[in-house]
């Protein structure tokens, strides 16, 4: 599919097709270029193709205020069973519904998208402080299960659980990841009246362009820059297994607990646990 790689962007419309085999890193570096207040709602890891991300849905830190990936496809171009190449008008709506969502391949090879561009400000804000379990990290994940879905479209805030080693310690280490579409002098009051308990300082939080905010979000080592997002092997090959759910509703603090002793266990030196928000658009 990577031969499926070409990105067209039309800054007018706010529209853009992308090839198949385009990988989200691609797309964003190719929509900053042409410029930086638009975007795309897509998922935070850079090697990820957009053609596979598309058709499964595609969650990212926009999704809150935008919705999903899918949600901001307009058009589509795959090939049947039967060898034909389609577009939206001639394979039908149901068809259409079908890819954008219910997994591309299971109806055809999808050729190209044609994507829905969103506008960003010039200017966002990024943060990630981290609190351990005795810097009190259990009872403020449980807080954020009650206010994440409700806060404003514009702030996203996901959590990601870890193992971690302080003086000499083992412990259970909560980062706090965000993305505000909006300057720090704009989020501090809002966090202060709706998650004071995380304590944010302005010191925890840098301002970026919104391509910036993608490499932060990415997980590319250290030292890396946005030219980095189009580069297809960046990190050396790991192999992991990973699984998905919905929680409905909160998990107490005593549930919380005894997640963090699966941290303890020697096999979770390099396991991590994502809590992702949903609410905005996605009630």
């Amino acid at each position: 599919m990577r031969t499926l790689s070409s990105i067209s962007v039309d800054t007018e419309t706010k529209r853009a097709w992308i090839g198949g085999g385009v990988l989200l890193g691609g797309l964003y570096h190719a929509i900053a270029e042409k410029s930086p207040v638009l975007a795309f709602p897509a998922g935070t890891c850079p090697m990820v193709g957009a053609g596979g991300h598309v058709s499964g849905g595609g969650e990212g830190t926009l999704t809150r205020k935008y919705g999903l990936a899918a949600d901001n496809v307009i058009d589509a171009k795959i090939v049947n069973a039967d060898g034909a190449i389609l577009d939206r008008e001639s394979m039908g709506e149901d068809l259409f519904w079908a890819i954008r969502g219910g997994g591309g391949a299971s109806f055809g090879i999808i050729l190209a998208y044609k994507i829905k561009l969103v506008s960003v400000p010039s200017i966002v804000t990024v943060f990630a402080p981290n609190r351990t379990l005795e810097q009190n990290a259990t009872k403020i994940v449980y807080l954020w299960q009650h206010i994440a879905y409700k806060l404003d479209r514009d702030l996203f805030i996901r959590i990601l659980i870890t193992q971690e080693h302080r003086n000499g310690k083992l412990t259970v280490q909560a980062q706090f990841q965000s993305l505000f579409l909006g300057k720090a002098d704009k989020l501090l009051p809002l966090m202060q009246e709706s998650f004071p308990e995380l304590g944010l300082r302005r010191e925890d939080c840098t301002e970026l362009k919104w391509i910036e905010a993608a490499l932060f979000f990415s997980d590319l080592p250290d030292g890396s820059t946005v030219n980095d997002l189009v580069t297809r092997n960046p990190n050396p090959r790991t192999y992991y297994k990973a699984k998905s759910d919905y929680v409905t509703e909160p998990i107490s603090e005593v549930a919380l607990e005894g997640l963090w002793k699966r941290f303890y266990e020697a096999e979770a030196e390099k396991a991590q646990l994502i809590f992702s928000p949903s609410g905005g658009r996605m009630y």
